[in-house]
């Protein structure tokens, strides 16, 4: 690929060596040596210790070696690109927690900025045509790049406001079901965040609803306070038929009962058409709300 050129077309199941090294270098200038003096080693002990016990093992190598090391060569060398994405996952999580939080003075060998960190990790995953990204603490899979830059992030940017705390941890939860292929969780979780949204809504504007309403109860609730202009009502009947029976509908017939005698197969395509529907219908009913002043 030439230098500075962006793929267009993403896959999923390659991390490939070049990428690999990239990550262990961004990890290392991010926070700094394992040398036994600075506040980097009890992290590298803390990740490995984790993936030790996420995976069964007593060790990730044998060999000698600092857990930094230890955990580079297991990443360089496996071949599962879930396990791969899990460990770039919790390291990138420590590096927008733990290290943000103790970057003054205390991570002292570290040459880079969580900021920076995660943004050419970002860059480089793009670089090589890996379709995911890190947002908002988590590894998200992106279907589409610009579904992703103009739906997705703007949602999970709003999202961030402590009031849509449930439908961000919800919507989260989705994006991790669907990372892992777990279509049917998917589906359900993009139903409670968009319920969790408007229940956030009602709050924030204190219109009256209760915790057991329905999906089609608050884009009752939210229509009749005026979360859309009376004027724009008519112009948006498409838009009301999408909120009330796109992601309900879909989760009702196909993940939400019980299944019967046949297994029930939601297929990615659906899982992925319903995940970034309910991405624009966040970022649509965060921007309506706001719009009210």
């Amino acid at each position: 690929m030439l230098r500075g050129e962006v793929a267009d077309v993403y896959q999923y199941n390659d991390l490939p060596n070049h990428f690999r090294v990239q990550v262990i270098h961004i990890c290392k200038d991010a926070m700094g040596e394992d040398d036994g003096y600075n506040a980097a080693t009890p992290v590298y002990q803390y990740i490995h210790d984790t993936l030790c016990r996420e995976y069964g093992l007593f060790t990730l190598r044998q060999s000698r070696g600092n857990n930094f090391e230890k955990v580079g060569n297991y990443f360089l060398e496996l071949q599962d690109p879930e396990k791969a994405l899990d460990i770039i996952e919790i390291i990138f999580k420590l590096i927008d927690t733990h290290v943000r939080e103790n970057q003054q003075g205390v991570f002292y060998g570290s040459k880079m900025r969580p900021d920076d960190a995660i943004t050419e990790l970002n860059q480089r995953f793009n670089e090589h045509g890996i379709g995911y990204q890190f947002e908002s603490g988590e590894i998200v899979r992106m279907d589409s790049k610009l579904v992703h830059s103009e739906v997705v992030k703007p949602a999970l940017s709003f999202l961030q406001e402590k009031i849509y705390a449930g439908a961000n941890d919800e919507f989260l939860r989705a994006h991790e079901h669907y990372r892992h292929k777990r279509y049917k969780e998917c589906l359900n979780e993009c139903l409670k965040a968009f319920e969790s949204m408007m229940k956030a809504i009602c709050k924030k504007r204190r219109w009256k609803y209760t915790e057991t309403d329905t999906a089609k109860t608050l884009l009752d609730i939210c229509f009749k306070n005026g979360l859309i202009e009376p004027f724009w009502q008519s112009h948006f009947t498409g838009l009301r038929a999408t909120l009330e029976s796109g992601i309900p509908t879909v989760r009702n017939k196909t993940s939400g009962h019980g299944q019967g005698t046949d297994l029930t197969n939601v297929p990615p395509s659906v899982a992925s058409y319903v995940l970034h529907l309910t991405a624009t219908i966040l970022l649509f009913l965060a921007n309506a709300e706001k719009d009210l002043g």
